[in-house]
């Protein structure tokens, strides 16, 4: 019952956003009682941090097999993530990344919707930080900041510009980047 609440709040926190979508609208969706409701979750903003916890694991075990699968090759490694933001991107009903979309709403960096963002943010960048400090760079935590940078523009311009130019720009952006620090 808890992954059927889940999956309705999921297509509806993404389509029309946190603070819209009651608990009741959920509650409906799915086809249950409020006592069923919140024998799984106490209150909605518990709901949301789950949301953004599953998507926060998706979204990681899709960078990861994607790192993996490049074999921690760093240029192969950011081709594959810029592909797959890019087919995100041109999915139907794509609105952009949900971590910004949450962090837009909950402005408070002590709720606990913003902790799972800071959380998600902080995974990505320790992550592209071990990636790209295999290169000797001189300062890898720069690069990450560059990057998520990155990644959090094409996620932007895959909501409101054109899709299909997100991953080879993401792309190119990521070469960019790297070519700088290695001067």
């Amino acid at each position: 019952m808890r992954e059927r609440i889940l999956d309705a709040a999921t297509e509806l926190f993404y389509a029309q956003g946190l603070r819209a979508v009651s608990a009741e609208r959920v509650i409906e969706r799915v086809g249950i009682t409020k006592v069923t409701f919140y024998r799984y979750f106490r209150t909605k903003d518990d709901l949301i941090v789950a949301y953004l916890e599953r998507r926060a694991e998706r979204e990681r075990e899709g960078t990861l097999a994607a790192r993996d699968h490049a074999a921690g090759d760093v240029d192969a490694t950011l081709r594959l993530i810029s592909e797959g933001i890019g087919a995100e991107a041109c999915s139907p009903g794509f609105r952009g990344c949900p971590f910004i979309n949450a962090a837009a709403e909950f402005a408070d960096p002590a709720h606990p919707v913003r902790q799972v963002v800071d959380t998600h943010r902080a995974w990505w960048k320790a992550m592209l930080e071990e990636l790209v400090g295999h290169l000797g760079l001189p300062d890898p935590a720069t690069v990450a900041d560059e990057l998520i940078i990155a990644r959090d523009g094409a996620l932007v311009t895959g909501y409101l510009g054109d899709p299909a130019t997100v991953a080879p720009r993401l792309y190119a952006l990521s070469q960019t980047i790297l070519a700088a620090h290695t001067r």
